[in-house]
């Protein structure tokens, strides 16, 4: 009688102990877009492989297109967002936001093109499919053919805009569009259906893709939990850079691939192209980028100089809690003297 009066005390004692656990869990809301983004493969890892669980967090993914999402993070309704593109026009137009951690070192975007274009000139006078204007998967696509193939559009070629990138790729097979830009996994799987990978604006374009940013009254009100979100979205960037059959599946799960073999050639590509860390330099052309873009559609004076960005950054906890996990960090810049 004596050991079965235990055994319940302990199943009692196990139970409070799994509530305790549970109820030790911080609630947060991660932003991702409609679609999958190589930009954004450490946050589904963080998911999949239990990296946010890990460090106490209970993450609850929002999908939302890229436009909705910063609209959400601005407002507080999401909490951290990897839109680094918006989140740059928001902050030089007033919002007070502040990027937290890093993920992707190069544009991770691919033009695909129908198989009987071999070249850039190929798509003169041809339509192509991008994403939303302002978005990343349009402007690095604009960009790229126009900085280094003269290719501009409206007079060189067309443009249809798709929300998501499986749009784009029925698109393509629909024949509405010649060509589409779309991240390198997707990519992989129009590839695999006959497309022609055309070219790959991480060749011509270093940036600091999907990095996440949050409110800057949420990392001054909750520097423990961002501190917790930047070691999960750390960890499952060591994941992805090392562990290649975990990764794979993720990869597979989160694109669509059917192929192993496929998904292996993705993660070949974009594994060690990521670090949490947000390079001075990268940083600074990610908004030096939007200013002229926001120069040309009157969203800027022409003229007036841009200010420091690196205020944007949560530096101190990022470096900070980078560096108890163990990562080698950069030097940074000495402040100019005033």
């Amino acid at each position: 009688m004596f050991r079965n009066k235990f055994l319940a005390l302990a199943a009692i004692v196990a139970v409070f102990a799994v509530i305790g656990a549970a109820s030790a869990q911080t609630k947060i809301k991660v932003g991702r877009t409609l679609s999958g983004s190589g930009f954004h493969v450490p946050v589904y890892i963080a998911f999949a492989k239990g990296f946010f669980k890990k460090e106490g967090l209970d993450a609850e993914a929002i999908s939302m297109t890229g436009k909705a999402l910063v609209t959400a993070g601005i407002s507080g309704n999401i909490d951290f967002l990897p839109v680094p593109g918006g989140g740059s026009q928001a902050s030089l137009m007033g919002a007070d936001l502040k990027y937290v951690v890093g993920e992707s070192l190069i544009s991770q975007w691919a033009i695909v093109a129908d198989s009987k274009i071999k070249s850039v000139k190929d798509l003169k006078g041809k339509t192509l499919g991008y994403g939303r204007a302002g978005a990343a998967d349009y402007d690095e696509g604009e960009i790229v053919l126009s900085r280094f193939f003269n290719m501009n559009v409206g007079r060189d070629y067309k443009v249809i805009s798709f929300q998501s990138e499986s749009d784009r790729v029925a698109g393509l097979i629909n024949g509405d569009v010649a060509a589409a830009l779309m991240s390198f996994p997707t990519a992989a799987r129009a590839q695999a259906a006959g497309f022609n990978m055309l070219l790959k604006t991480g060749q011509y374009l270093p940036r600091v893709g999907g990095s996440i940013w949050t409110r800057a009254s949420f990392v001054k009100e909750h520097p423990e939990t961002v501190k917790k979100f930047i070691r999960a979205i750390a960890g499952s960037i060591e994941y992805l850079r090392t562990n290649k059959e975990g990764s794979v599946e993720v990869i597979m799960e989160e694109f669509g691939i059917k192929d192993k073999n496929q998904a292996g050639i993705v993660w070949q590509e974009i594994h060690d192209q990521y670090t949490p860390d947000l390079p001075a330099d990268l940083f600074k052309k990610l908004f030096v980028g939007r200013q002229k873009r926001m120069v040309k559609r009157g969203l800027w004076p022409k003229g007036k100089p841009m200010p420091d960005v690196n205020k944007f950054i949560a530096r101190e906890l990022l470096d900070e809690t980078l560096r108890e996990m163990g990562y080698f960090l950069q030097p940074r810049p000495k402040p100019k003297a005033s």
